[in-house]
């Protein structure tokens, strides 16, 4: 398994690192899917204290993001951006494993991934 799949545009690539730069106890950023919502699934984005046994720790332009192993399968191939528009901002996922969103845009539904091992 390629565990270089986690692509930062430079405007993720900015925002991780400033956010990162004071926050002494932390490894990196944790990103996660958890079941939720009207479509299935929702991003989970928090502060790494520490890699776990069964998580996937990626460096991908100097920034550590750790990605547990139920979570990476279906993160696999995204590009994180972070937006800004209007008074609203946060990260955005290009993910390819996603389908489609629900009418409000808080879940997604994703394509069948087969098992990874």
């Amino acid at each position: 398994m390629d565990k270089t799949s986690i692509t930062l545009t430079d405007n993720a690539y900015n925002h991780i690192h400033r956010y990162l730069e004071d926050k002494a106890d932390s490894v990196g950023l944790r990103l996660a899917v958890k079941p939720t919502g009207c479509s299935g699934y929702q991003y989970v984005v928090n502060l790494a204290d520490k890699v776990n046994d069964k998580d996937i720790n990626i460096e991908t332009r100097g920034v550590n993001i750790v990605i547990d192993d139920q979570s990476f399968r279906y993160l696999n191939g995204t590009e994180l951006d972070y937006v800004r528009e209007g008074l609203n901002e946060g990260f955005r996922f290009k993910n390819p494993n996603a389908e489609e969103a629900c009418g409000c845009g808080e879940s997604f539904s994703m394509k069948e991934i087969a098992e990874q091992e």
